[in-house]
C-alpha cells in the first residue's frame, strides 16, 4: 500500500482532485499560480511524452531469462555461456519498423528484435530482426530506406511510389524484399516468430582466436503467419493485436520459448568464400554452415509499467561483453555508432542510469560524469581523468588473462587497403537468394500465389507506369514467370 499522497517534493497534500481560486459564491473563479500542486499537474502532462523512436517505435515487451543448453567453450569465452544451465536474465522487446507507436502491428512490416542479456561481466545487446537478410549493405542508404518507407512529405500518407523508387534504385535489397511480401511479413503472433542477428558477428576466446557467427533464434512453438486479408482485418479491429497475444499468453503462465543457435564460420573460410561474408543482404547456407544450438530463451513475466522497463530501454549492438566482437560488417559498424546516438538524444546523455539499462554487475566508469538526470553518486571524489597517480584505475583483464593484453572487444583481423568511396555494384550473386527463395515459397501450397497477390496490390498503387516497369523487371531477374505474372495481376487491378 503506497504512502499518504504528497506533492513532488514532498510536501502531503489533502486533495489532488481541486485547484486554489479566489471565488465569489457558487460561481466560477480566479485560478491562482501559488497553486503548486495544479502548476506540476499541468507542466509535467506537457513534458510526459518523450521523443519516439524514428524507427521501431510500436513494439510488445516482456522480461524472461537466456539458458545455456549446450558447452560452446570451443567457440568463446563469453562467461554467460561458460556453463550447461547457466541462467541470464533477460528484457525483450519485439517491434515494427516503419509505422509510428500508434499504429496497427499486423500490418507488412520487418519485425526487430532487440534483446538486452543482463549477464555478468555487464550488458551484451542483440538488435536483430525477424528477417535474415536486409534491404541495403551500404549504411549511407540506411536513412533514405526509411524515409521511401514513411509517410510523404506532401500527402503526409504511405506512398507506394516512393517505396519502389527506392527499391528499383537499390535492387541488392531484393532478397529482403522477397521475404518481405511473403507470407513472413505478416506474423500471426509473436510468439511464433523468429529472429536473426543478420549481421556477422565474432565468437572471441582469451588467447585473441576468434570465429564468425550468425545468431538464429527460433520459436519452439512453430511459425504461424497470416494472410494478407487477415492482417488487414485485424489491423482494424485490434491496432493491438500482437502486443496483446504477447502479454496475454505470459499473464498466464503460457511461456514462449525459442532455441539459439550460431552458424561458424573460420576466418580462413570467410577469406575464400564466395561471397563477401560481411554483406547483409545474404545468408549463408546452411548445408555450408549447420546451425548449432547454444541456449534457449523463455519469456516469463510483463513488464509493470510499460513506459518505465519497454520505452525507455534503449538497445545497440555496441552494447558487448568479453567473448562477443563486431565484425567488419558496414552495417553493423555504423549502427554501433548510430544507436546509442540516437538514445542519448532520445533519453540522455545518461540514459545507461535508467533501471531497465543498468547493467547488473557494478560499474566504474568515473571518465563519464555529470549531465543530464545523472541518477548516481556520481563517482563522489574520485579522479574524472585518465592516468591518476593519487587513485589508480584497475583493470580485469590484468588478473584474468594474468597479462596486460587488450581485451577480447578489440578486433583482431588486421587490415590493409586503399581510402576510398564504397559503391555497391550489382551482381547476378545478387538476385540467386532471392531465386532460391522463391523456390521454397512454391513447397508451400498456395503461398508464391499469396506472394504474388501481396505483391500486385501494393505496387498497383504506383502511379508511373515507368516505374511499374522497373519493378516487373526487378522481380524478373528472380524468376521470368514471377515478373510476368507480378505485371499481368497488377495491371489486372489498375482496370
Amino acid at each position: 500500500m503506497p504512502g499518504p499522497y504528497t506533492l513532488s517534493e514532498g510536501c502531503p497534500y489533502a486533495n489532488n482532485a481541486t485547484s486554489v481560486q479566489v471565488r465569489n459564491g457558487s460561481g466560477g473563479g480566479l485560478v491562482l499560480l501559488q497553486d503548486t500542486q495544479l502548476i506540476e499537474t499541468l507542466a509535467h502532462f506537457s513534458r510526459e511524452r518523450i521523443p519516439e523512436r524514428v524507427v521501431h517505435a510500436k513494439a510488445a515487451g516482456a522480461y524472461g531469462e537466456f539458458e545455456v543448453t549446450h558447452d560452446c567453450s570451443d567457440l568463446t569465452s563469453a562467461s554467460f555461456l561458460n556453463t550447461i544451465g547457466k541462467k541470464t536474465p533477460v528484457l525483450l522487446r519485439i517491434s515494427t519498423v516503419g509505422p509510428e507507436r500508434g499504429s496497427a502491428d499486423t500490418v507488412r512490416d520487418v519485425h526487430g528484435w532487440a534483446m538486452k542479456l543482463y549477464t555478468d561481466e555487464g550488458n551484451l545487446d542483440w538488435v536483430f530482426n525477424n528477417t535474415p537478410v536486409f534491404f541495403v549493405r551500404d549504411p549511407i542508404k540506411f536513412p533514405s530506406l526509411n524515409r521511401s518507407h514513411k509517410r510523404h512529405p506532401r500527402t503526409n500518407s504511405p506512398s507506394a511510389d516512393m517505396f519502389w523508387d527506392f527499391h528499383t534504385g537499390n535492387p541488392e535489397g531484393i532478397h529482403q524484399l522477397m521475404h518481405l511480401f511473403s507470407d513472413r511479413g505478416t506474423p500471426a503472433s509473436l510468439r511464433h516468430m523468429n529472429a536473426y542477428s543478420g549481421h556477422t558477428y565474432k565468437f572471441t576466446k582469451e588467447d585473441g582466436s576468434f570465429k564468425y557467427i550468425k545468431v538464429h533464434i527460433k520459436t519452439q512453438l512453430g511459425v504461424k503467419n497470416f494472410d494478407e486479408e487477415t492482417a488487414t482485418k485485424f489491423a482494424g479491429q485490434n491496432p493491438d493485436y500482437l502486443v496483446d497475444d504477447l502479454f496475454d499468453a505470459i499473464e498466464k503462465g503460457d511461456y514462449p520459448k525459442w532455441n539459439i543457435y550460431v552458424q561458424v564460420m573460420e576466418p580462413e573460410q570467410a577469406e575464400n568464400y564466395k561471397w563477401n561474408i560481411f554483406d547483409m543482404t545474404k545468408v549463408w547456407p546452411h548445408h555450408d554452415f549447420p546451425l548449432r544450438q547454444i541456449g534457449q530463451l523463455t519469456l516469463n513475466r510483463n513488464p509493470r509499467n510499460y513506459f518505465t522497463d519497454i520505452e525507455q530501454a534503449a538497445f545497440s549492438p555496441s552494447t558487448m561483453v568479453p567473448g562477443w566482437a563486431p565484425s567488419a560488417d558496414p552495417m553493423l559498424q555504423a549502427r554501433m555508432f548510430a544507436y546509442p546516438d540516437a538514445a542519448r538524444y532520445r533519453l540522455g546523455v545518461n540514459y545507461q542510469h535508467l533501471p531497465t539499462n543498468h547493467a547488473k554487475v557494478p560499474i566504474y566508469c568515473p571518465f563519464q560524469r555529470d549531465g543530464f538526470m545523472n541518477f548516481t553518486d556520481n563517482y563522489g571524489d574520485d579522479p574524472n581523468y585518465v592516468g591518476s597517480s593519487l587513485r589508480p584505475t584497475t583493470f580485469k583483464t590484468e588478473s584474468r588473462v594474468g597479462t596486460n593484453k587488450l581485451s577480447t572487444l578489440t578486433e583482431h583481423e588486421k587490415w590493409a587497403g586503399e581510402i576510398s568511396s564504397f559503391t555497391s555494384e550489382l551482381t547476378p550473386q545478387d538476385f540467386e537468394q532471392a531465386t532460391g527463395l522463391w523456390k521454397v515459397l512454391g513447397r508451400d501450397p498456395g503461398h508464391q500465389d499469396r506472394f504474388v497477390s501481396n505483391l500486385s496490390h501494393n505496387v498497383a498503387k504506383v502511379t508511373s507506369s515507368d516505374l511499374r516497369l522497373k519493378v516487373y523487371d526487378l522481380f524478373s531477374r528472380v524468376d521470368k514467370k514471377l515478373g510476368d505474372r507480378l505485371r499481368s495481376e497488377t495491371e489486372a487491378l489498375r482496370t
